[in-house]
């Protein structure tokens, strides 16, 4: 009893101050005994505390189908509603009591499976997170794209509170991933705003749209009372409308992966091969914001992916300018190198091709097995890397793939450096023993017109 009473306070308030009787109190803690006495003694069926709720509903609320049946017997009310709108399907349906659902929807008049004032029991159910619920109110033929006044489906709702196991449900009857809010938001947004990967994951697996951008509705906004200052504008809207107000519109899920500081969903989002170089209403990309709020290790990531670094927001400042105005040292540090590297690898696209070329013939017709481990070893490999190179065995051939698995990474490697893959090559082969197949690369090279970088230097 003492639980009950306590759920009772925790949901409804204080049990003391909120106007119940003796028969709410029974019909909430699910005493059959005490309901029937105090109906006996011509207790008032249909009264309503402070919130609006009578015996009925509390009944549908816990999940006490007997007392509710008791209830219903006694002439109780049946289309009655608490002062959220909430009826007897909704009350069941947000805490999980099928078996009062069933029991309303078969026995009942009156009681509408998608009756919603603010929201179905279909938007509660996948709001709350109760995957069962959500699972029979489908079987029952529920509406599953219909909106609560706040432009929500059940799936924006599921989506943003992280309900991975609703969130599948509701994907499998193939509602429409991409609808927006009120507020402009997919449910992809929404939940990537969370931080909850693995509902981001599920959805960008169905095929959600992955650049999909914010389009704020200006009504949804609030009006910057300028008089009053940002302590009020704060006070009255919160931090979170600040966020969406002033720096989510027209911006992709990438960037309010950014902002949130999510590398984990940084990381999905590149995988699914969103557009890094979207603008939001300010003009920046999402390496913008990684650089004003200096989040490096999320624009490393950006970097390595590939962007276009001449992009510049609406003052005209590129991601670089943005980070030298706020200091942040190694993130621009590390634009100038990606930006040097970038044209780099511009410059020597044809000879990258020519090397990688060579390095496959190498490595399938004429490195020698246990030969393409000494190139390694030349390099300072290290036995683990050896090691795990090995590691995929594919028959007695496989010497080949492995020689030129450790030619590609020992390519990559040399790339980055803005060394000459040419030079170092030969230089490799020569220290190996194998002098005959580097003066052959090199001669290859200075005859090749379309290498631009020729091996001279041998």
């Amino acid at each position: 009893s003492t639980e009950i009473l306590q759920e009772m306070e925790s949901q409804w308030g204080d049990f003391r101050q909120t106007d119940r009787t003796a028969l709410h109190w029974a019909a909430g803690a699910g005493h059959e005994q005490a309901v029937r006495l105090l109906l006996e003694h011509d207790a008032t069926v249909d009264d309503e505390d402070t919130f609006g709720m009578n015996a009925l509903l509390l009944a549908a609320w816990f999940g006490h189908l007997r007392i509710l049946q008791i209830l219903v017997n006694a002439g109780a009310k049946i289309n009655c509603a608490n002062k959220n709108g909430r009826n007897l399907l909704h009350c069941a349906a947000q805490r999980g009591h099928i078996a009062v659902m069933e029991f309303i929807l078969e026995d009942l008049e009156e009681v509408w499976l998608d009756k919603t004032d603010k929201r179905t029991a279909f938007h509660l159910a996948a709001e709350h997170g109760q995957s069962e619920v959500v699972e029979f109110l489908i079987g029952s033929g529920c509406a599953q794209s219909v909106k609560d006044k706040e432009k929500n489906t059940a799936l924006h709702l599921a989506a943003k509170n992280g309900h991975a196991a609703v969130l599948r449900k509701i994907i499998e009857v193939q509602v429409d991933l991409d609808e927006k809010n009120l507020e402009g938001l997919t449910a992809l947004h929404l939940t990537a705003e969370g931080g909850h990967s693995d509902c981001v994951k599920l959805l960008l697996e169905a095929g959600c749209d992955v650049n999909a951008q914010t389009q704020v509705n200006p009504s949804s906004q609030p009006t910057w009372a300028y008089h009053g200052g940002a302590g009020d504008f704060l006070q009255g809207w919160g931090e979170t409308g600040l966020r969406r107000s002033l720096y989510l519109q027209n911006a992709s899920t990438m960037h309010i992966a950014v902002l949130q500081n999510f590398p984990g969903l940084v990381k999905l989002l590149i995988d699914a091969e969103c557009d890094l170089d979207i603008p939001d209403n300010r003009q920046q990309t999402s390496l913008h914001i990684a650089a004003e709020h200096g989040r490096q290790d999320i624009a490393e990531m950006i970097l390595i992916a590939g962007v276009n670094l001449k992009l510049t927001d609406k003052q005209g400042k590129t991601s670089l300018d943005v980070a030298a105005r706020g200091n942040h040292v190694n993130l621009a540090d590390m634009i100038i190198k990606a930006d040097r590297f970038y044209k780099w690898e511009k410059d020597h696209r044809l000879e990258t091709q020519h090397i990688r070329s060579v390095m496959w013939r190498l490595a399938t017709k004429y490195l020698k097995p246990n030969e393409w481990k000494k190139l390694a070893h030349y390099w300072r490999f290290t036995d683990a890397h050896i090691r795990a190179i090995e590691q995929q065995w594919t028959g007695t051939k496989s010497y080949r793939e492995h020689g030129h698995r450790m030619l590609l990474i020992w390519l990559h490697g040399v790339i980055t450096a803005g060394e000459n893959p040419i030079k170092e090559l030969y230089e490799g082969l020569v220290g190996i023993g194998r002098r005959d197949l580097a003066e052959s690369i090199r001669k290859k090279a200075n005859a090749d017109s379309n290498s631009p970088r020729k091996c001279t230097a041998m």
